[in-house]
């Protein structure tokens, strides 16, 4: 049976749609194959009439396809592949024939598709295009059907079965067990490609990242969240030196931290973007008792695994404690390890810290001292260094990013004679006005600086606040000299675009909480607000089965009375069939409305005239072009002027 020629432009449209997201994905040659098979299957449609591409040719091209995909991947089996040849199965098929059959095989290949596209991503506008893909497929089906049907019919159609689904889309949903993790794995996106700290650094490493607005993590805090000053998110902790980059050493992992915790304590929930390492960047000092994490003996938080998608975690931090009071030999002896050679005006520059008399707190306050005083410059684009980094920012460029300022701090301290280390993470994070969640983006990452003092422990300085105190109080924006690149979003001008940023990210913050993060500890909590707590799979599928019935019924209902409702022309035909009959005039069931029109005109001779207009409109609009709303509003006000003896 051959199809509609509507049906088959709808089916262009909604295979177009699903592959449109899927063509960053495919090989060029094919992607580039399918587009070019698209816009000849369009042609075909609006301009070239039923010509068909002969069968031959499809089977040289499916043949080549195969043949394509097979060198490119090495074999058919697999994700990537199994799309592809999804893709251009699809297209093929648009090619291959104009039968019912046919449209049904592609609209069911689409649905594939539409699928397919979360392999590579859930995001929320890749779900919409999805369902966009599923309404304009669902529309297909329907054109096959109803072919003759207005298009405004066949959308408002497609979207009621739609609305229809969407109840029980979101009762399984809500009820179905959970499995840890995704049925069909990770996303493609879940990290490749994700830009952020590293457990080394250079000069240049961390002011790379100052200019992307990706979100790192957001954290969600019970009450009022840490002033500015407190708003250290620890990650790596940098301890080599080999002249020019700095380290990360081994570390021994704990069931709880290597100090007690003390003072007060911030709640907050972390919703952590996947980056392929354990470390958590939690908020400095982690409080003890922290279920699901590990802690390490330089006061890192990390998870047991490395973190490939989106994770959730309870955290508590405690600012004000004090740390590493009785830090081992070892430890202290790592912290001051120093290349033998590279750098001498900064030795000699330690050297005179260090002879000027006092312990280390007071060469501490020199070094602050003379960063204060010396001229240095924040900058996102420090000139070049040569081999002595260390020297170079010193004495010659004098002006730098944090790892600046923080490399050349912690080695002038170790020249010093007192123990320091490099410590990397995020600095800052600001609240999203529209739902109250704290965004920590790249471009807050940061480094600086812990000093060892006997009696004290290690205590964090932060050179960068030295220099420019605006960077911790007030962010990146304000720190940065006049003229420096600037995130796109951080620009005076853009204040606007910031706002629709903010509605964008709490709605995709929803979207990943409750739909992405809805795993088996979010249904045991919702089920649990909704009275039960001890919810096993047979309860859940128990309360599936009463969800479906009463979905059921209610739909049975709706179509029932949709089934019984009286059209609105037909109401008001009836409403002057009421007044004739009030008047000993009812219409019997035979009798048409000319017919029942010409018995009235004979009853009331006095309204004859008013009596045919009425038929006559009423036969006009029933048997003839459908009437509007204004036409069908004059007929019910002719009626109510009439007045019958």
């Amino acid at each position: 049976m051959v199809a509609e020629r509507s049906a088959h432009r709808w089916l262009l449209l909604t295979a177009g749609l699903t592959l449109a997201p899927h063509t960053v994905h495919l090989p060029r040659w094919l992607a580039a194959l399918c587009a070019m098979l698209l816009i000849w299957r369009g042609a075909q449609l609006w301009h070239l009439g039923r010509w068909r591409a002969p069968r031959l040719l499809l089977m040289a091209i499916a043949l080549g396809v195969a043949a394509g995909i097979r060198l490119d991947f090495g074999h058919f089996f697999g994700k990537d592949p199994g799309i592809a040849l999804l893709a251009a199965m699809l297209c093929l098929k648009l090619m291959e024939g104009d039968h019912t059959r046919d449209v049904r095989v592609a609209v069911l290949l689409c649905f594939f598709l539409q699928l397919g596209q979360f392999f590579y991503n859930q995001s929320l506008p890749v779900a919409a295009l999805a369902l966009a893909g599923a309404w304009l497929a669902t529309i297909t089906l329907l054109a096959l059907h109803q072919p003759q049907a207005p298009i405004t019919t066949q959308l408002r159609t497609g979207g009621l079965l739609f609305a229809q689904a969407l109840p029980f889309m979101l009762a399984l949903f809500i009820l179905f067990p959970r499995v840890q993790g995704p049925l069909w794995g990770l996303p493609a996106d879940a990290y490749s490609g994700v830009s952020g700290l590293s457990d080394t650094m250079s000069p240049g490493s961390i002011s790379q990242l100052s200019l992307s607005d990706a979100i790192a993590f957001r954290a969600q805090f019970d009450g009022a969240p840490p002033a500015p000053a407190l708003r250290y998110w620890r990650g790596p902790v940098l301890t080599e030196f080999d002249g020019r980059t700095w380290r990360s050493a081994p570390s021994t992992l704990r069931n709880e931290p290597a100090y007690p915790p003390s003072g007060s304590s911030y709640r907050y929930t972390m919703t952590l973007e996947p980056h392929n390492q354990r470390w958590l960047l939690a908020l400095d000092y982690a409080d003890a008792g922290l279920t699901g994490v590990l802690y390490t003996d330089d006061f890192q938080l990390l998870a047991p695994e490395p973190v490939r998608s989106r994770a959730r975690f309870a955290l508590r931090a405690r600012p004000h404690t004090t740390v590493g009071i009785d830090e081992r030999e070892t430890v202290l002896a790592a912290a001051l390890r120093l290349p033998s050679r590279g750098n001498p005006r900064a030795r000699q520059l330690a050297q005179e810290f260090a002879k000027a008399g006092g312990g280390a707190r007071d060469i501490l306050q020199r070094a602050i001292d003379h960063l204060r005083t010396g001229g240095y410059v924040y900058t996102l684009t420090p000139a070049r260094l040569g081999d002595d980094t260390i020297d170079g920012f010193l004495f010659d460029t004098r002006e730098g990013f944090c790892e600046h300022f923080a490399s050349a701090f912690v080695f002038v301290m170790r020249a010093a004679g007192v123990p320091a280390r490099v410590v990397t993470g995020y600095q800052g994070g600001a609240i999203n006005p529209v739902d109250g969640v704290m965004v920590v983006r790249q471009s807050d990452a940061h480094a600086w600086a812990e000093v060892w003092l006997e009696g004290a422990g290690w205590q964090r300085i932060d050179p960068t606040a030295v220099a420019a105190p605006q960077r911790i109080e007030a962010g990146l924006g304000e720190a940065i000299r006049l003229g420096d690149p600037r995130p796109l979003l951080m620009r005076a001008e853009l204040s606007w675009l910031r706002g629709l940023r903010n509605h964008w990210e709490a709605l995709s913050n929803h979207w990943n909480q409750w739909v992405l993060g809805y795993n088996s500890d979010r249904q045991r909590e919702l089920l649990a607000r909704l009275g039960f707590a001890q919810a096993g799979w047979q309860t859940l599928a128990v309360m599936m089965s009463v969800a479906a019935g009463l979905l059921i019924a209610a739909l049975l209902g709706w179509a029932l009375r949709q089934r019984h409702r009286v059209d609105p022309l037909d109401r008001i035909w009836l409403a002057f069939c009421r007044q004739a009959a009030r008047r000993g005039q009812a219409r019997a069931q035979w009798e048409g409305p000319l017919a029942y029109a010409a018995r009235l005109q004979a009853a009331f001779p006095a309204r004859a005239a008013e009596i045919a207009q009425i038929a006559a409109d009423y036969a006009r609009l029933r048997y003839r072009a459908p009437g509007t709303a204004a036409d069908l509003r004059a007929l019910a006000q002719r009626i109510r002027r009439l007045q019958l003896p």
